[in-house]
């Protein structure tokens, strides 16, 4: 009894840890609090500023890629660890270029070397979740992956506001103290983190029977796999879904203090900065939710089916928020976009498990995680160029270009499919079946 009770308080251990790594990596969703300050006191242009958060979610994808190959063979601890010191790092350097005025240090600081350590720290909660809650999946990965979502409303309405009285609207000073709040957080969490031993059980199963055995990748096959059309359409539609609603993230705090400038003019800058802080806050709860929502829909109705959904549903909220002029339905309809950019996070993993197996999970949803880093440089860099180029126009335009996005995505759901990929010699029925316009085979 005792060690099953020691066993059961390490579960609940690791699903603490895990979440609170995912809502420290989750506050790069705020980026858009510190937008306009940037802006503001530095004079740097919208598309300077934009190219800091591209630059941390390419980082972020390409590193996240890497790492997802490389767990098995360093291990959970050492990846957190590393990408810990770097977010936190990432912070310190950010800090220093802001007080030296040098944009491209800033760069390499918040973006390089801070979205480098996300990525880094990303794949290891989910991964070390799913192996001590074998029995419960859905509800513990969900409830850490949520915790990413929420990451942006901690930042924006607790701890960047209380930072910002501290130091006095300092912002290397905020910056600087924001590295040393998470290097104390996420620094422990990392060195708790550990897999389970090779003879843990779930609760359901330590009434009998054996510990599953351990599932071994495949890296000689991975690369077949990779060049599948399967998996080059799953990476499009991820991306078409991504771009489209990190485009909004990045820009959302700004795109909210334009409408309601327009509706009433008299708002003073103050008010309407608090008014984007809480539509970051609030759309972040959306995020966040989404995750665990579409998630577990995606269990019932099939990935494929959600995917279509998320994509067909956005096309008529963005085309509506291309014209909307009311402050309050526009923040409902962004908290709306966020719902669904979580739900394509929470989706993709069960679709890549189910058409492609365990033994390469981690490794290919390492590498779809590619299709983030493209959509992280591509939407918040049109959308600065616009904030730049079009000031008046430019929430009509990025609101056009993303129903264009979620319009290619759908298209291309419809070359998806559920059905598990096993492969072998080719064949020209296999070829088409992998597109989904082929009959499966006969049982």
């Amino acid at each position: 009894m005792a060690t099953t009770g020691t066993s059961d308080g390490r579960r609940a251990l690791m699903l603490v840890v895990c979440t609170l790594l995912q809502i420290c990596f989750g506050t790069v969703y705020a980026w858009s609090y510190f937008q306009g300050l940037l802006v503001k006191q530095l004079a740097w242009s919208h598309t300077n500023t934009a190219v800091a958060f591209s630059a941390a979610i390419f980082s972020l994808g390409m590193s996240a890629a890497w790492a997802g190959g490389a767990l098995p063979r360093f291990g959970p601890r050492k990846l957190a660890v590393l990408g810990s010191a770097m977010f936190s790092g990432g912070y310190f350097v950010s800090g220093f270029a802001l007080y030296q005025d040098n944009l491209l240090l800033f760069f390499l600081g918040y973006g390089v070397i801070g979205g480098a350590g996300i990525g880094l720290g990303y794949v290891t909660p989910v991964a070390t979740t799913v192996k001590w809650f074998p029995d419960s999946k859905g509800l513990a990965t969900g409830i850490v992956v949520m915790g990413f979502g929420i990451g942006a409303f901690l930042l924006s309405k607790v701890l960047a506001p209380a930072l910002v009285l501290f130091v006095e609207g300092d912002l290397p000073l905020l910056f600087t103290w924001l590295g040393v709040v998470f290097a104390c957080i996420l620094l422990p969490c990392s060195l708790v983190l550990a897999n389970p031993p090779p003879d843990h059980r779930a609760p359901s199963a330590r009434t009998g029977g054996s510990a599953a055995p351990r599932q071994i990748d495949e890296p000689d096959s991975v690369g077949r796999y990779l060049r599948t059309p399967q998996f080059v359409m799953m990476w499009l539609v991820f991306f078409f879904n991504i771009a489209a609603g990190i485009s909004v993230i990045s820009f959302q705090s700004p795109l909210l203090q334009h409408v309601w400038e327009l509706a009433d003019p008299t708002v003073e800058p103050a008010k309407l900065a608090e008014y984007g802080a809480t539509l970051i806050a609030i759309s972040s709860l959306f995020n966040g939710f989404g995750r665990l929502f579409w998630g577990l829909l995606s269990d019932r109705i099939g990935r494929v089916r959600v995917f279509r959904i998320l994509l067909a549903s956005q096309m008529v909220v963005f085309g509506r928020l291309m014209t909307e002029s009311n402050p309050w339905v526009f923040s409902a309809l962004v908290c709306y976009i966020l719902l669904c950019f979580g739900g394509g996070f929470a989706t993709m993993p069960s679709f890549i498990l189910d058409v492609f197996g365990p033994q390469r999970m981690s490794v290919l949803y390492g590498a779809i995680l590619t299709a983030w880093a493209a959509a992280g440089l591509f939407g918040p860099l049109y959308v600065g160029n616009l904030k730049d180029r079009y000031p008046d126009r430019a929430v009509i335009y990025c609101f056009l270009i993303g129903v264009v996005l979620l319009g290619l995505g759908y298209v291309f759901s419809y070359l998806l499919n559920d059905e598990r990929i096993r492969l072998g010699r080719p064949t020209l029925a296999g070829t088409l079946r992998q597109f989904g316009i082929a009959p499966p085979r006969e049982a």
